[in-house]
């Protein structure tokens, strides 16, 4: 049996991979959401990701490192900060 972890970050990879068709990307998004039970987030925004359950300090954690992270867009650190201090 396969590992559900792997398949949908296989997936996950398929819907940000630029050689890849609308309708593969389609499907991918169909079988993440099917998996989750949940509407996947196809954007890279770490701050749209629902918390419910998570531990707040690993969780701003993540944040504050995402701020630190170059490959982090400005508009994005703009909006992981302003979840960070809602947080406070």
């Amino acid at each position: 049996m396969s590992n559900i972890g792997n398949v949908i970050g296989g997936h996950k990879a398929n819907l940000h991979n630029p050689n890849t068709s609308e309708k593969s990307k389609q499907h991918s998004l169909e079988v993440i959401e099917k998996e989750l039970g949940t509407e996947a987030n196809t954007g890279t925004d770490a701050a749209a990701h629902n918390d419910d359950g998570k531990d707040p300090m690993r969780v701003a954690a993540g944040l504050k490192a995402a701020l630190h992270n170059p490959n982090v867009s400005d508009d994005t650190k703009e909006h992981i900060q302003e979840r960070l201090d809602d947080m406070n």
